[in-house]
């Protein structure tokens, strides 16, 4: 499968109507960078959901966190997969059955099978890329908010 991320104009949009980010592996640990790409992401104005089965029903950035994506009740724009390749194919699977639009694998992540069950079901893929990085890239400095 030959895969080509979305353009950053592309991203910029994704970016600029997203509203609730579902993050797959977010540590409650603030040194850990899912912490930090989430509380950024926060700050800027996007909804975090949290998603981790070892923190299920604690607070993570101030926001109750779900087992998994099944488990969230409101509308999910991103799926942001802070997990290892091998997991991703299974999180692919559950953001088609929650009707996300975009699966987004964090720098480092790659899965062509993931990006095939995705794709196949009309979401947009982005693999390989910080969220937080293309934020700042392409937005800048503007809130969400604004």
């Amino acid at each position: 499968m030959s895969f080509t991320n979305p353009t950053r104009e592309q991203i910029g949009e994704i970016l600029e109507n997203a509203g609730n980010i579902a993050v797959v592996g977010l540590s409650d640990q603030s040194d850990r960078t899912s912490y930090m790409v989430a509380y950024a992401m926060q700050k800027k104005g996007y909804r975090i959901i949290p998603v981790n089965p070892v923190a299920k029903d604690e607070q993570i950035l101030g926001e109750v966190c779900y087992s998994s994506l099944k488990d969230i009740a409101e509308p999910v724009d991103i799926v942001n997969v802070f997990r290892r390749s091998e997991y991703c194919a299974a999180v692919a699977q559950e953001a088609v059955d929650i009707g996300a639009k975009v699966l987004w694998l964090q720098q480092g992540i790659i899965s062509d099978e993931a990006a095939k069950i995705a794709e196949e079901n009309g979401l947009t893929v982005i693999m390989d890329r910080c969220i937080k990085v293309e934020d700042a890239m392409i937005l800048g400095n503007r809130d969400k908010k604004e």
